[in-house]
């Protein structure tokens, strides 16, 4: 009788003592759900971001490696990564088919893209939204020295790349030589230039090697593959003349007249005068609003860690947010930006 009462008791305590410890386990469980609401919405699970960039030789492949960073150290729940890409036509087409979240690229390519025109003619993508303006995408026409090239009219007969097929960059060389009278485009007319279709860093092994006479290479300042040509070869950086910039900016309203200062690249003793685009931080419509607002917030907010990864990055600023601005604005970047005072009606023609 003694030993049933003392086996009941002791029975009695360990359940007392199993509901204690169940209750006191409970507000942790309540505190972690309660930090995932208080922060992103993603924070409630991962989500995975592929970000589209371009060749490892420009700036969109380490621009866009540090977005990641940032956004894997600073946004709960994200896991983002970069990918290597032939530029903004594949990237569109990435993010189309559901193969990127985010992406770079230029602002008249995204135009084109968003109306249908151009390579995308028929073919529209009007879930093509920005996040935001980036940096200059300045036109660097490079020319090995001897090889008589002193303009781009002089390309006429010579060995060029104009950047990787259907690339932004080749988009680039045709609009700009299309004001010389220039074609490398075989189904586009009399071929005047003979072209070769490489990325950044073949371009750059080409020219210093002699088996090419000029190339056109569209990044920010500096631009890693011509920081290598200029450090490796005797090559000269080629100025646009005044009546083709103003011709150029008029035929294609999207770039604008830009300045590479001197001292810029190796053996670069005076200003270079040229023209550049926008580059453009995109997204799909889809993308949830609170997410883009986060993602949006924590590059502004981590501004200095993105310029320490490139000094592309010293443009990303408030001021300079919607410069060039050529498509929609993703809803959760437009929420971020008009509470920092911009504008944010933005007239898509």
């Amino acid at each position: 009788m003694f030993k049933s009462k003392w086996l009941r008791a002791i029975l009695v305590l360990f359940v007392l003592l199993t509901l204690v410890a169940g209750c006191s386990s409970a507000p942790k469980q309540e505190t972690n759900s309660e930090q995932g609401q208080q922060g992103s919405g993603s924070a409630q699970k991962t989500i995975t971001l592929n970000i589209a960039t371009a060749t490892t030789g420009g700036v969109y492949y380490p621009l866009g490696g540090a977005f990641a960073q940032v956004w894997n150290k600073y946004v709960p729940g994200v896991k983002a990564s970069a990918q290597a890409t032939a530029g903004t036509p594949q990237n569109v087409e990435l993010m189309r088919n559901k193969q990127a979240e985010i992406a770079l690229g230029q602002n008249g390519v995204s135009y084109y893209a968003y109306k249908g025109l151009q390579q995308f003619q028929g073919k529209p993508y009007t879930d093509l939204r920005a996040m935001t303006a980036l940096y200059s995408n300045v036109m660097h026409i490079v020319a090995r020295k001897g090889s008589g090239i002193k303009s781009v009219a002089d390309l006429k007969g010579k060995r060029f790349i104009p950047g990787p097929v259907a690339s932004a960059t080749e988009i680039n060389s045709r609009e700009i030589l299309s004001v010389y009278g220039l074609n490398y485009m075989k189904d586009q007319g009399e071929v005047n230039v003979k072209a070769d279709f490489v990325d950044y860093n073949a371009a750059a092994d080409q020219l210093k090697n002699g088996q090419a006479d000029a190339y056109l290479i569209a990044g920010g300042l500096p631009t890693a593959a011509v920081l290598d040509t200029c450090a490796s070869a005797d090559v000269e950086i080629i100025s646009l003349e005044p009546e083709k910039i103003r011709e150029i900016t008029e035929k294609f309203p999207w770039y604008f007249e830009f300045v590479i200062p001197a001292g810029t690249y190796k053996g670069q003793d005076k200003d270079v005068h040229t023209v550049a685009v926008s580059n453009l931080l995109l997204c799909r419509a889809d993308l949830p609003e609170d997410l883009v607002y986060d993602l949006t917030k924590a590059l502004f907010e981590h501004h200095d860690e993105l310029v320490a990864a490139h000094k592309a990055a010293q443009e990303m600023t408030l001021e300079n947010a919607l410069n060039g601005m050529t498509i929609p604005l993703h809803p959760g970047a437009a929420k971020y930006l008009k509470e920092q005072g911009l504008n944010v009606d933005i007239e898509v023609k």
